[in-house]
C-alpha cells in the first residue's frame, strides 16, 4: 500500500440489496387497492339495506296492529276532508261548534254518496249480473273461432280463475277492513276518537310527537311532518274531486251511447278512481263488456275510446290541476306502489299505497336536499309545543 492510498478516506460499504427498492410504476402500486367506485357503491348498498330493514320492521309492526293503523289512516283521511269545512265555519261561529258541524257535514256527505252508490249497485245488481254473463257468452263465442280457437273448457277455466281471484280479493278486503266484530268495534272507536282529537288539537298531538325527537332534529322532523300532511291532505281532497269527475264523465258518456245500467257502471268507476292511474280505466273497461252484450261491438269499441279519453283527462289534466304536487310521482312509480300495496294488504293496500308513497317521496326529497322549491323552503314552520 503506498502513502497516497493511506491518505484516502475509507470507502463506504455498499448498501445491501435487501434494502434497495425497485422502481415501481404508479399503476402497479395501486393494483391491489379497492376501486373508489366500488367503495362508493358498497357504502350506498349497506345504507339502503339498513333503510329497507327498518321499513320491513316498521311494516311488520304495523301488520301486528293493522286494525289500529287502518283506523288512524282513515281518521287522517276524514280529517283532511273536514278541516277546510271546520276553518270556514270557524270564521262565523265558535270553534267547538264549527268542529262539530264540520264532522257532521262530512259524515252526512259520505253517507249520502255511499247510499246512492250502493243502492244503485244493489238495485241494478241482477241486471248487471245478467249483462256480464251475456257479455262473456258473446266473448266465448268469438274466442272459440279463429284466430284464437280457445276451447269452451279452457275459456270456462279462465273465467273461473277470474271469479276466484275477484272473490278472494273481496274476502281479503272484508277481512282486512272489518275483520271480526271485536276488530270492527275497536277500529271504529279508534277512528271516532282520532277524528275528534285530530280536529280539535292537531298541533298539540304533533308537538308531542316532535318533542320526543333529538333537539337538533326537531326542525327537520317538524318540516317533514308538515310536508307529509300537505301531501296526504292534498291527495285526499283531490282524489274525491277526481272520482266524482270521472264518474260524471263516464255517466254522461254512457247515456250518450245509450248503454244500459249507466248509474251502476258510473258507481263502479267512482270507486275505481280512488286507485290512481289504473282504477278508473279498468272500471270503465268493465263498462265496455256490458256495452258489448247490450249494444254490440261498435258501441263497445266506443266505450273503450271513452276509457282512453277519461284516463288521459284524468292523468294529464285533472290530477295535476287538482292535486298539484300532492302526488308528484311518475305513473310507473304509482303502478309499482299499487302493485306492492295489493300484494301486502290487498285492496286496502292498493288504496293507501299511493298517498303514503307520495308523502314519503316528498319527505325524502326534502331531507336529501333535492327539493329546494318546496313550500316550506323559506322559513321553517315553528315547532309546535306539546300543549298545542
Amino acid at each position: 500500500m503506498t502513502s497516497s492510498d493511506s491518505d484516502l478516506p475509507p470507502a463506504r460499504p455498499a448498501p445491501p440489496d435487501s434494502v434497495s427498492e425497485p422502481i415501481v410504476s404508479a399503476p402497479e402500486k395501486s393494483a391491489g387497492a379497492i376501486p373508489p367506485g366500488l367503495i362508493s357503491w358498497a357504502g350506498i348498498t349497506w345504507r339502503v339495506l339498513v333503510v329497507v330493514a327498518g321499513l320491513v320492521a316498521i311494516l311488520y309492526v304495523i301488520g301486528l296492529v293493522a286494525v289500529v293503523a287502518i283506523a288512524l289512516f282513515l281518521a287522517a283521511f276524514f280529517t283532511a276532508l273536514a278541516s277546510p269545512i271546520r276553518d270556514f265555519f270557524a270564521r262565523i261561529m265558535p270553534r267547538v261548534i264549527a268542529l262539530i258541524l264540520s264532522i257532521v257535514f262530512i259524515a252526512v256527505a259520505i253517507i249520502v254518496v255511499l247510499t246512492i252508490v250502493v243502492r244503485s249497485v244493489i238495485n241494478e245488481g241482477p241486471s248487471l249480473a245478467q249483462a256480464v254473463t251475456k257479455a262473456f257468452d258473446n266473448i266465448q263465442s268469438w274466442a272459440s273461432g279463429p284466430p284464437l280457437n280457445i276451447s269452451n273448457d279452457d275459456f270456462s277455466k279462465y273465467v273461473g280463475d277470474l271469479q276466484t281471484w275477484i272473490t278472494n280479493a273481496l274476502e281479503s278486503f272484508a277481512v282486512a277492513t272489518f275483520g271480526s266484530l271485536g276488530d270492527l268495534v275497536l277500529g271504529g272507536s279508534v277512528f271516532i276518537f282520532a277524528v275528534i282529537f285530530f280536529m280539535s288539537n292537531p298541533k298539540g298531538i304533533w308537538g308531542f310527537v316532535v318533542s320526543w325527537m333529538p333537539t337538533r332534529a326537531r326542525s327537520s322532523v317538524n318540516t317533514s311532518g308538515v310536508l307529509a300532511w300537505d301531501s296526504l291532505s292534498g291527495y285526499t281532497r283531490g282524489v274525491v274531486v277526481v272520482a266524482l269527475a270521472d264518474a260524471t264523465l263516464v255517466f254522461v258518456g254512457l247515456l250518450i251511447l245509450q248503454v244500459p245500467l249507466a248509474p251502476a257502471l258510473a258507481a263502479i268507476v267512482f270507486f275505481g278512481a280512488f286507485i290512481p292511474v289504473i282504477g278508473a280505466p279498468i272500471a270503465t273497461f268493465f263498462a265496455a263488456i256490458i256495452a258489448l252484450a247490450e249494444r254490440g261491438p261498435i258501441v263497445a269499441l266506443l266505450v273503450v275510446v271513452l276509457t282512453v279519453i277519461v284516463g288521459s283527462f284524468d292523468g294529464d289534466v285533472l290530477q295535476p290541476l287538482v292535486m298539484g304536487k300532492a302526488v308528484s310521482l311518475h305513473p310507473l312509480a304509482i303502478i309499482i306502489l299499487i302493485a306492492i300495496g295489493s300484494l301486502t294488504l290487498g285492496i286496502i293496500g292498493a288504496l293507501i299505497a299511493v298517498p303514503i308513497g307520495a308523502a314519503i317521496y316528498r319527505v325524502v326529497k326534502f331531507l336529501s336536499g333535492r327539493d329546494p322549491d318546496h313550500p316550506r323552503s323559506g322559513v321553517p314552520p315553528p315547532v309546535p309545543s306539546p300543549s298545542g
